[in-house]
């Protein structure tokens, strides 16, 4: 028995010593400053999307139209490439292996 309360009596003496007045300071501190910054971004936020509802507002095409646009667009440049692809000359000529006697 004197060899275990040897070996746990040294094992907690090498630990420091922490008093618990500064961690539960500090641990408070780091609490009111998450608050703080969750505030902020909470203010940030809604003014970047105000702003961003006002510029849509005022642009002339709304977005989702614009990207019905462009996809109708991309959708006939597709199609224009596929028939272009399908109808060249070249698209006809057949590859023919060499038989080997």
């Amino acid at each position: 028995m004197t060899n275990n309360d040897r070996t746990a009596g040294g094992l907690t003496a090498n630990w420091p010593e922490v008093r618990s007045g500064p961690l539960m300071a500090g641990g408070i501190l780091i609490g009111i400053g998450a608050v703080v910054a969750m505030a902020g971004a909470a203010v940030a936020g809604t003014h970047v999307i105000a702003a961003t509802r006002a510029w849509m507002r005022e642009l002339e095409t709304p977005p989702d139209q614009l990207a019905r646009l462009r996809w109708e667009q991309a959708k006939s440049a597709v199609a224009a490439g596929a028939t272009t692809w399908r109808e060249h000359p070249n698209a006809k000529a057949r590859l023919v292996r060499a038989s080997h006697a």
